[in-house]
């Protein structure tokens, strides 16, 4: 059991038995773990030169333990750190290995999965492995994982990864997207909305991507998803960087005291909207189509269309875009 702090079994029984009395001559010692007093002697010299065991000036010597905490946990902690530096050393020669690799072999950069369960397992592999932040692309028509089965998301924001995720407007269209969404957030997802995306996307901090070469599956063309997993290189350097480019840009979202989705805007004093018109507005600007909105909020959709027509009477405006351009200038957002 303390073979990590440098001891043998034997030693390790002869300083028990030191441990468990008080003091203990060779004799005594030799009698209780039926060691030849020559092996024991040998035995109990190699535990005094280890800082173990301290003898008196006694003739014969009585031998007594040096406290473990004094004794082991000093040399466990050495025995740790020269772990952890040649972990550090295996780490750095594993790095300059697989980027050598990764010059000769573009195998080493660029992998193909093929099949949604394979997709599935690396996508749940990558966020089980991740250790500072997810980044996703999410489009509508789930390829692998359906909207709200991405059980893993939760597991890794609860042991402080951070998730910014990027919805493009028709995925809040899908069967329970928008209260996924609101799952998420309340979760501590970062989540924002554009309107539309140029492919799927997930980055996990930043070393390493996966992203569909092929649709397929239940939502695309025939047969089964082809897709890419990109490790460090120029290639993940870009798809990180067309992934900040569309945050930027994206209007955030936020789950509401109400339990509804929401952008982060408080709204002024004299609003003349009301909650309900504010409700449908922040969903709207979100890029959140009619029957999502209706759907979420419980009216019909011939009721979140009076609202917003009475929303562009109010501003003035002929089109839905004139209306969220007056609502941001007037400051109903």
């Amino acid at each position: 059991m303390l073979e990590a702090a440098g001891l043998t079994v034997v030693e390790e029984t002869v300083y028990r038995l030191l441990v468990g009395a008080v003091t203990a001559s060779a004799h005594e010692l030799a009698q209780q773990s039926e060691l030849p007093r020559a092996t024991l002697e040998a035995v109990l010299a190699a535990l005094t030169g280890k800082g173990l065991a301290s003898p008196t000036d006694h003739v014969p010597p009585q031998y007594s333990a040096v406290p473990p905490d004094v004794a082991l946990l000093p040399r466990l902690q050495r025995r740790t750190d020269e772990l952890d530096k040649a972990r550090s050393t295996v780490t750095d020669l594993l790095d300059l290995y697989r980027s050598t690799r990764r010059r000769q072999d573009a195998g080493q950069l660029i992998e193909v999965i093929t099949g949604a369960e394979s997709l599935r397992q690396h996508l749940r592999q990558m966020q089980d492995n991740a250790s500072h932040e997810m980044l996703w692309f999410c489009k509508a028509q789930y390829v692998a994982m359906p909207s709200g089965s991405n059980r893993a998301e939760y597991d890794a924001l609860a042991r402080g990864v951070r998730y910014r995720v990027l919805y493009e407007q028709a995925f809040f269209d899908d069967d329970h997207a928008v209260d996924n969404v609101i799952e998420g957030v309340q979760a501590g997802e970062i989540a924002r909305s554009v309107p539309h995306l140029p492919l799927r996307l997930a980055v996990a901090d930043r070393a390493i991507a996966i992203c569909p070469l092929v649709p397929g599956g239940p939502q695309g063309s025939p047969g089964e998803p082809t897709a890419a997993l990109v490790r460090e290189s120029s290639l993940l350097e870009a798809l990180t960087s067309l992934f900040e480019r569309y945050w930027e840009t994206a209007v955030p979202l936020d789950v509401s005291a109400a339990g509804t989705l929401t952008d982060r805007a408080d709204a002024p004093a004299n609003d003349p909207l009301s909650s309900t018109d504010r409700r449908i507005l922040s969903l709207l600007v979100a890029g959140i189509a009619d029957k999502a909105i209706a759907s979420q909020m419980g009216l019909s959709r011939r009721t979140i269309q009076r609202h917003i027509q009475r929303m562009m009477t109010l501003a003035g405006a002929t089109t839905r875009m004139q209306l969220a351009w007056q609502a941001a200038r007037r400051g109903w957002l």
